[in-house]
């Protein structure tokens, strides 16, 4: 009987430890923009060609150049934008290793400081803060005074190629709609994108742990206002045209 009892607390233990959330934000926040991008800008695309009353051919090939284009944009974007980030920390933890090698005693204080204002008490927080230094002093000040883990480092090569893949895989399925159904790509696009928007917003909250009628909902409506937006601009100068 204590047997087992011990394995179901292992098991909640393991269990407990299995999965955490956070883990996936820097992959999972790339992933979902790349894919919402990737749906919503090439549906809105195609929809407001179509609207135009452009031939098939011409929604096929401007659906096309907007996923090679996007998807290269995407990728730019983020290594960009990430790189930035990650000079940033380089440039941080630069300093704080200069800070460490001058005045150590000086990093001591504030390290213990920072565990002193969670709540432990001053003996405590200076024990806490040398043993951690003792360590490793510059993890030790990266993450807590810096704010810099292994779980927010900035990957700018992770970021670009999960966002040009995740944007490609969304733009491809309105693409498809409209080659599917060249005579009636304004609905065929607009019900297969929305649809994959739905899709992609309950995958991302039951990855990312969030509420899921709130996800879906969040990008089923930015999705149905780009795509009329696009929709009615294509109308008003297909018509003037």
């Amino acid at each position: 009987m204590e047997q087992s009892t011990a394995t179901q607390d292992d098991d909640v233990i393991d269990g407990h430890h299995a999965v955490h959330y956070v883990n996936r934000v820097g992959w999972l926040r790339a992933a979902v923009l790349g894919a919402n991008d990737g749906i919503v800008s090439t549906a809105s695309l195609l929809t407001g060609i179509a609207a135009s009353g452009a031939a098939p051919s011409t929604i096929l090939l401007s659906g096309t150049a907007a996923l090679v284009a996007g998807a290269m944009s995407m990728a730019a974007g983020e290594y960009v934008s990430v790189s930035a980030q990650s000079d940033t920390e380089r440039a941080d933890l630069a300093k704080e290793k200069k800070a460490l090698a001058q005045q150590p005693h000086v990093e001591w204080e504030e390290l213990r400081n920072i565990y002193v204002d969670r709540g432990l008490t001053p003996d405590l927080a200076g024990q806490v803060a040398t043993q951690l230094m003792n360590i490793d002093a510059l993890a030790a000040h990266a993450r807590d005074e810096l704010g810099i883990s292994d779980i927010s480092t900035a990957r700018p090569v992770q970021a670009a190629f999960t966002s040009a893949a995740t944007f490609s895989a969304g733009a491809v399925a309105p693409l498809l709609a409209a080659v599917a159904y060249p005579s009636h790509a304004l609905v065929a696009v607009a019900v297969t994108s929305l649809v994959c928007l739905a899709i992609l917003g309950y995958v991302g909250a039951r990855l990312g742990g969030g509420g899921i009628v709130r996800a879906v909902a969040r990008v089923v409506f930015w999705g149905v206002f780009a795509m009329l937006a696009t929709s009615g601009v294509g109308k008003l100068f297909g018509a003037a045209i």
